[in-house]
């Protein structure tokens, strides 16, 4: 991938990245990671590294006199999806008449949670699993957008003061794809197909962290009835760094790839990603989080972001991802053209 593009890591990775978007790190390691991030965020202040974001008229996101000269600063990871979804927020709020300081682009998970969690940050977008799973200690996940928004939702109020608003349909989370004329040959389509596969085409190609974590891949082969070891060979693994495993799995050097439901290369690469009918995996649904004090002060922010968050599908984020992954446009840019397309701004 080119340099030019901006570096991605995954929702729920803290701290850590990688040329697209990662998972969160073990639970026994978040601690060692939060303490780093309080000392990094705390020592060196924050810095976002790209403060455009375009101009754009009022749409269907019109003026709201109560957000007039309201001062709110709106934070982001470094990867590409927050920086499209960071820029979009920074947009509408402008939009509405907020004084928006843009603080995205910020390096780390744990980082902007901190931020948020002190006062620096008043928003970001947050995914649900990330904050089930590595901010709120939780180790199984709930079934379900609503109800896992809705767990996060109160759990983080009651215990951080940190208000969620609704979450989108997308959900950007771990999967496994195939190349789309293999899939074809192969007859398979959702995960459960894997059972009725010889050994000799259960080929993986998984990243290391995913390859050892408890509720990662083993667990998953075990759920879906090829456990690792008798119906997949050990030998029929590859592990490798996760920007690898896409170009991997493009070029055949593994059946199965692992990889996240909103990665741009996917459709770049046309490869096909398998259904999770079992729901093994957790959800990792994106909304806007920010302080309640400021969300009690400005009670119209639910009525600029909640339309806007309820149009972004996986289907939109795979597709805008890959504008700025793959085709080299600038976040800022495809943020604002997409909101053009669907009428929020002008």
């Amino acid at each position: 991938m080119s340099q030019k593009h901006p570096r991605r890591t995954h929702p729920g990775r803290t701290g850590r990245s990688r040329p697209r978007l990662g998972r969160r790190a073990p639970v026994r390691a978040v601690a060692l990671v939060v303490a780093a991030g309080l000392l990094l965020a705390s020592g060196c202040g924050l810095k976002g590294a790209s403060q455009f974001a375009p101009q754009a008229d009022p749409g269907s996101i019109k003026p709201e006199p109560s957000l007039k000269d309201a001062r709110i600063v709106v934070g982001s990871k470094d990867f590409t999806e927050q920086l499209i979804l960071g820029k979009m927020a920074v947009i509408a709020l402008r939009t509405a008449g907020a004084d928006v300081v843009d603080q995205t682009n910020i390096t780390g998970s744990v980082a902007v949670r901190q931020a948020l969690l002190r006062g620096d940050v008043d928003a970001n977008w947050e995914y649900t699993g990330t904050a089930w799973i590595s901010y709120l200690g939780k180790t199984k996940p709930i079934i379900g957008r609503e109800a896992q928004w809705k767990a996060v939702r109160q759990e983080d109020l009651a215990k951080h003061h940190l208000e969620w608003f609704a979450p989108a349909p997308m959900n950007n989370t771990y999967a496994f794809a195939i190349r789309s004329e293999e899939a074809k040959k192969l007859g398979v389509s959702k995960l459960s197909d894997l059972k009725k596969l010889p050994q000799k085409d259960l080929t993986f190609c998984v990243e290391s962290e995913f390859a050892s974590r408890d509720d990662g891949f083993e667990p998953m082969l075990k759920t879906y009835g090829v456990p690792l070891g008798s119906k997949v060979p050990r030998g029929n693994i590859r592990t490798m760094s996760t920007g690898v495993v896409y170009d991997a799995t493009d070029k055949g050097r593994c059946n199965f790839g692992e990889v996240f439901t909103t990665d741009g290369r996917i459709k770049a690469l046309d490869l096909k990603v398998l259904a999770d009918d079992k729901h093994f995996f957790p959800n990792y649904n994106v909304a806007f989080n920010l302080r309640e004090d400021v969300a009690r002060k400005y009670p119209r922010l639910r009525a600029v972001m909640e339309p806007l968050t309820a149009k972004l599908t996986t289907a939109t984020m795979l597709e805008l991802n890959a504008k700025v992954d793959v085709d080299g446009e600038d976040p800022g840019l495809v943020a604002r053209d997409w909101m053009r397309s669907k009428g929020f701004v002008r």
